[in-house]
C-alpha cells in the first residue's frame, strides 16, 4: 500500500464539508496507486434511528461518498451515483469506530461500479455496498473541480484530481 492522500473537499458537502453545520466533516484517505478509499467513522448520539442505532440512510450516505470519491478518482472527473445497494449485516452502534473501504470494481466512460465495506476495527464486516456512478460532463466536472478549497494537507490528492484547474481560496 502507498501512502495514503487526504482527499480534497467541497466546503459545503454534507458528508466531507468541514463549513456544514449540519455536515458529518468525514475525512478521506486515498491510495494513489490502488485508488482505494479510506473512511474512519465514528457516528454520533445525533445520527441514531432507533435509539443507540445508527439510521441506515446516515450509513448510506457515507459509503456513498466513499464510493463517488474512488470513482472520480478513477476517471479525475467528479461522478455522481445512478444506483446505490447497502446490505446491513448487523447495527451500527452511535460512538463504535467503523473503517470503511472503497474500490472501483470496474470502470467505464460512461458507467462505473464501485464496491465499499463498513468494518469494525477487528475487520467484521457490518455493511456492504455497490453502486453505478456517471461521470458529469468533463466542463460540469471542471466547474467543480474549482469549487475544492485550496488546502495544504489535500494538496497532493487535488493537484493529481484537478489537472492545473485553480483551487478555490476563499476558505
Amino acid at each position: 500500500m502507498s501512502t495514503l492522500l487526504d482527499l480534497p473537499r467541497t466546503a459545503g458537502c454534507l458528508a466531507c464539508g468541514r463549513d456544514n453545520p449540519k455536515g458529518l466533516k468525514i475525512g478521506l484517505q486515498v491510495d494513489p496507486g490502488t485508488g482505494v478509499v479510506h473512511v474512519k467513522f465514528v457516528p454520533q448520539p445525533e445520527h441514531i434511528g432507533f435509539e443507540g442505532i445508527v439510521h441506515g440512510g446516515l450509513i448510506a450516505t457515507v459509503v456513498d461518498e466513499a464510493m463517488v470519491w474512488a470513482a472520480t478518482w478513477n476517471l479525475k472527473r467528479f461522478c455522481v451515483c445512478g444506483e446505490l445497494a447497502v446490505r446491513f449485516r448487523s447495527q451500527v452502534r452511535v460512538g463504535a469506530t467503523f473503517l470503511i473501504e472503497a474500490r472501483v470494481e470496474y470502470s467505464r466512460p460512461k458507467l462505473i461500479q464501485a464496491a465499499a465495506t463498513l468494518r469494525t476495527p477487528a475487520g467484521g464486516i457490518v455493511a456492504a455496498a455497490e453502486a453505478k456512478y456517471v461521470p458529469m460532463l468533463q466542463h460540469e466536472s471542471d466547474a467543480l473541480m474549482r469549487t475544492i478549497v485550496n488546502e495544504p494537507q489535500t494538496q497532493p490528492a487535488a493537484a493529481l484530481l484537478t489537472r492545473g484547474i485553480p483551487l478555490d481560496t476563499t476558505d
